[in-house]
């Protein structure tokens, strides 16, 4: 099978609900869920098709697939590893900011 990839500036993004589903390859009810379960798209408002996504929403929707495929995770555990994930990022930013190694 043949891997296509989509590249773009991950701060620059704006995606619609639709095209999130598409970039991520799932359903558009499966990001509604994961929105109304609080572990995607921050203040998302009523209407989803008022909904923008970012790059990172990207990034975030591709980890919490992989997780839930992965290990059969529900998405609220998905989004808590992600959470986590995240977070160890942010702290290997610092580290390597104040010149120390992250290994």
């Amino acid at each position: 099978m043949k891997e296509h990839h989509i590249a773009l500036l991950v701060d620059d993004a704006r995606l619609t609900l639709e095209e999130l589903a598409v970039s991520c390859t799932v359903s558009r009810e499966w990001i509604i869920e994961h929105v109304q379960a609080g572990v995607l798209l921050v203040d998302p408002g009523s209407d989803p098709s008022d909904w923008f996504f970012t790059g990172r929403d990207l990034v975030r929707t591709r980890r919490l697939r992989a997780l839930e495929r992965d290990f059969d995770a529900n998405p609220e555990l998905a989004g808590l590893v992600a959470d986590l994930f995240d977070e160890l990022e942010r702290l290997r930013v610092r580290l390597r900011r104040a010149g120390l190694p992250t290994e």
